[in-house]
């Protein structure tokens, strides 16, 4: 079951390359050998945990299954899209988790910021 940040971000560690880090400050997880991350926990941590896929998924979940994918305003029109903790098919959540981690590590290394 996923029904919380702390099982959605041990599910995700159990994919191979994968470290906990954070992103804007938050705990995430992200691929190790590129920087991108794929799960965080978001602006909705007590509800839901953000998963970062493409576009077209984004929109193709909200529309099968809102109850459990969804956007805020402040998501819209990004990568991104929150997923309940309250999902009725958690191995439906844990295939989109891997989902957005093989596209997370088919992406090029996160440029370095020059301090």
């Amino acid at each position: 079951m996923l029904d919380s940040w702390e099982a959605a971000r041990d599910f995700a560690l159990t994919l191979a390359g994968t470290q906990l880090s954070t992103s804007y400050g938050q705990p995430a997880v992200k691929v190790a050998a590129n920087g991108h991350t794929f799960l965080s926990t978001g602006r909705e941590s007590d509800t839901a945990f953000v998963l970062h896929i493409d576009l077209g998924t984004v929109e193709m979940l909200k529309e099968t299954e809102p109850a459990t994918y969804w956007q805020t305003a402040h998501y819209e029109g990004y990568p991104a899209v929150l997923v309940g903790y309250a999902s009725g098919d958690p191995a439906r959540v844990r295939d989109v988790i891997r989902q957005a981690y093989h596209q997370a590590a088919a992406m090029k290394p996160v440029a370095k910021r020059k301090q």
